[in-house]
């Protein structure tokens, strides 16, 4: 009996890879997953050995309307399952219409249509979006705000081509939105899932992944293991975190769980800061102490007066696993990077 097929896109990032490499290593499913250039794709069949359960194919703009078409096309038939993964997260740009907005919103379009059109025996339909997709961002800081899996951000699309974050916010939720949509207007015949994760933190799939600087939220772990010990530490990054691997699970246990089927999920363990982090790099790792940032003790009651309440009692009991906490996954962080900068 032949294995089912998962199809990925936008397989070279940080959480792809980690789904990725669930799926390969259950020796359950094979793996179709998009890339935007053949340089992006021989690195990834790289990485991954060569494995012979894994094939790329090139998606190279998601802007374009048809830009799923000629893959599934060609493909569609093949594919079990979709993972819709790929979406714009660079806050370096200056045009938020057309480099964050329309890819995450045609993008979405075109996948979720080219699965009906083209992939007819498609079971299961996942899509990763986002906490962002939950609540405004002056909502995040807002402790009197509660969030749920039934909240949404309320963003308009002309404050939102203004400011790089507001662009997030918004690609996020209307992307979102697009899928259930679509999932209703064309009778589509799969379940749709979709994942809203929050800051996801953790170590690279690969250690040929860790370099100067890192993806936007492991950047923050990252910055910290290069700070210096007489630089202040910037006390604005705060928020609730997750651990890339429990939002890799939960992607993975989204094909073989009915109970996911329909569902919004909130991918969340507690909250976080940038004072917490480091106190737990001074704490477990002795040779960087007295050489990274010293923050003063902060406890979670105090970070928690600063952001808003979010409330996922609701996905923690649909999901089979419990998350991972904080120490584990700086200590696995910061182990990574401290290990690949001691082989260079």
């Amino acid at each position: 009996m032949s294995k089912p097929t998962v199809f990925i896109s936008g397989a070279t990032g940080f959480i792809a890879q980690h789904i990725i490499k669930q799926l390969l290593d259950s020796k359950t499913y094979k793996v179709v997953g998009s890339v935007r250039s053949a340089a992006k794709a021989e690195k990834l069949e790289s990485d991954f050995g060569n494995h012979p359960d894994l094939s790329l194919v090139t998606v190279e703009d998601l802007s374009k309307l048809d830009a799923f078409d000629s893959v599934f096309k060609e493909h569609g038939a093949s594919f079990d399952y979709i993972f819709h993964t790929a979406s714009p997260v660079v806050f370096t740009i200056t045009d938020f219409q057309n480099e964050m907005i329309t890819p995450a919103v045609n993008g979405t379009k075109n996948i979720f249509e080219a699965t009906v059109k083209y992939a007819p025996n498609v079971k299961k339909f996942v899509q990763t979006s986002s906490s962002a997709a939950l609540r405004n961002p002056e909502a995040s800081t807002d402790p009197s705000v509660n969030v749920t899996e039934k909240s949404w951000n309320t963003l308009g699309l002309e404050e939102s081509t203004k400011d790089y974050i507001k662009a997030y916010f918004y690609s996020k939720g209307t992307a979102e939105k697009i899928s259930w949509e679509l999932h209703e207007k064309l009778g589509a015949k799969f379940e749709l899932t979709v994942i809203n994760p929050v800051y996801v933190f953790g170590p690279q799939a690969f250690d040929s992944s860790v370099s100067n600087h890192l993806n936007f939220s492991c950047e923050v772990i990252n910055s910290i293991v290069h700070s210096k010990f007489n630089t202040p530490l910037s006390n604005s990054v705060k928020g609730n975190f997750i651990d890339v691997r429990d939002v890799a699970r939960a992607h993975v246990e989204a094909l073989t769980s009915d109970k996911l089927s329909g569902q919004r999920l909130i991918l969340s363990e507690n909250i976080f800061s940038s004072e917490l982090i480091a106190n737990i790099i001074n704490e477990k790792f002795p040779q960087l102490n007295g050489k990274i940032a010293k923050p003063s003790p902060i406890s979670n009651e105090e970070i928690s007066k600063h952001l808003a309440n979010i409330d996922n009692h609701v996905t923690k009991g649909l999901l089979s696993f419990e998350f991972r906490d904080l120490t584990t996954i700086v200590v696995d962080t910061v182990s990574q990077i401290l290990n690949v900068e001691a082989k260079k």
